[in-house]
């Protein structure tokens, strides 16, 4: 054989190898009992290769009706099956969601199988069941592991990371610095961007009780990237005062009051992609003054992830801003290609799967929303688009809502309310509102009433494509 047929050869088992790859992480020993959850047992393969037992972490969800519900993960490239036992109860039912992903699995007893060909934020539910159910991430292979010499990387490796015996509560990370944490690490802490530029906070580990998961304040150009965050006490990610700040992959789970995911306020240029928020408070709330924060909210982008909020909003805007000055304005925002698989609030000043409400001298304009699909909701409503004075959160009144476009949103259920269109007065109107392609269980919505929307007196140019 000769050199260049070798050298074919060698590249092609290279190739397929790199193609076919499956990587996964054992928790550390110090948590294997503490962190986990028995009501299902999941293994994970390439196709005709050895079953790989993952450890299912315990999560809570759900602040109403706190419960444990399950979690595994790990990287792949090319193909995995994954095979789920149920332990604790007969199957008569599984649904996997998000449903665009076409998923349905084999079901042999009490066990099912399902194939993955590419990286995926899935929840597996059986019998129907939404609070004890199983949540699989499957991420792709990590290209760029910084180097755990690096003088200018903060490297937690697999096992425990605890207060305590020298390591803090809070981690302040400075201007340059790389915070890897590696898969099958567990870390507890909050981590903290203050007045910093040029820092990564990355990695396949988890961030574990924290008072908060990353603090972004006065600062530039942050990355954060495919960290899992269990049980913040309150945000998972908040930036205030801030720019250039990317959030790519994460997860998040939090049961707690006050538990939002990611919360950005006085912030521009926020790049939001492929995460999985279930939060027992607002998903993603985007916000202008609040604290010592000052300044407007414009160039935001939420893409390609999956919301799930067990009370309050899956995206909510507007509510706080300062009523010292003329206002602020939160502005070019997009989102797009979004699952939203929960909203269960009962409270109808707090309900929309997509809310704007501008208290405080603020103004909300220029805002898209694109590929939004709904599941069917517990309680709530799809669209609250309103000027508000809040007495619990405003010292004032908004000054209005303009220019929102709803494109290709589709709603599959029979539980949302009526959504809300609501100006203020005269003076504080709600102003060109354009539903373009809007399905309620396959049937386009022409007008208000087909789309169960409840339209105030203060409100201009609504427009049904």
């Amino acid at each position: 054989m000769n050199t260049r047929i070798i050298l074919v050869v060698i590249i092609f088992f290279c190739t397929r190898s790199h193609a076919q790859q499956l990587i996964t992480y054992p928790a550390p020993k110090k948590v294997i009992y503490a962190m986990h959850n028995d009501d299902y047992t999941v293994k994970v393969r390439r196709p005709g290769g050895e079953w790989q037992d993952l450890y299912e972490y315990n999560v809570k969800v759900d602040m109403d009706k706190a419960a444990d519900a399950s979690m595994v993960y790990f990287d792949f490239s090319g193909t995995v099956e994954v095979m789920v036992r149920k332990n604790n109860e007969s199957l008569r039912s599984v649904r996997v969601r998000p449903a665009i992903y076409g998923i349905t699995p084999t079901v042999k007893g009490n066990t099912i199988l399902f194939t993955l060909h590419q990286p995926r934020k899935i929840s597996v539910e059986f019998n129907g069941d939404k609070l004890h159910n199983l949540h699989v991430f499957a991420n792709a292979i990590e290209t760029s592991k910084p180097d755990s010499n690096d003088a200018n990387v903060i490297y937690f490796g697999p096992g425990l990371h605890t207060p305590g015996n020298g390591q803090p509560k809070e981690y302040k990370i400075p201007s340059g610095k790389t915070v890897y944490i590696a898969g099958g690490a567990v870390v507890r802490g909050k981590f903290i961007c203050d007045s910093v530029q040029n820092v990564r906070i990355c990695g396949r580990g988890i961030v574990d009780q924290p008072q908060e998961g990353v603090l972004v304040a006065y600062s530039n150009n942050v990355h954060i990237e495919g960290i899992i965050f269990i049980d913040p006490r309150h945000y998972t990610i908040f930036g205030g005062s801030s720019k250039n700040i990317t959030i790519q992959n994460i997860k998040s789970f939090s049961y707690q009051g006050w538990a939002d995911g990611i919360d950005m306020m006085c912030c521009s240029d926020v790049q939001v992609d492929d995460v999985f928020m279930r939060n027992s408070d607002d998903c993603i709330a985007l916000y202008a003054h609040r604290w010592n924060y000052y300044g407007n909210t414009r160039n935001c982008t939420v893409t390609n992830s999956t919301l799930w909020a067990d009370i309050a909003h899956p995206i909510n805007m507007g509510i706080h801003g300062n009523t010292n000055t003329e206002g602020d304005t939160l502005e070019n925002c997009l989102f797009k290609n979004i699952n939203i698989l929960e909203q269960d609030e009962d409270d109808p000043e707090y309900q929309g799967c997509m809310a704007m409400n501008a208290g405080d001298y603020n103004l909300i304009r220029n805002i898209r929303f694109e590929n939004i699909r709904i599941d069917d909701i517990e309680e709530g409503q799809l669209f609250n688009i309103r000027v508000v004075y809040n007495k619990q959160y405003n010292t004032g009144p908004g000054r209005g809502v303009q220019n929102i476009y709803f494109k290709n949103i589709s709603y599959t259920g029979n539980s949302a309310g009526s959504s809300m269109i609501n100006g203020l007065d005269s003076s504080h109107i709600v102003q060109g509102i354009t539903f373009d392609n809007v399905l309620i269980n396959g049937k386009r919505v022409t007008n208000a009433a087909s789309g169960n929307i409840k339209t105030g007196a203060f409100v201009k140019q609504v427009v049904f494509k």
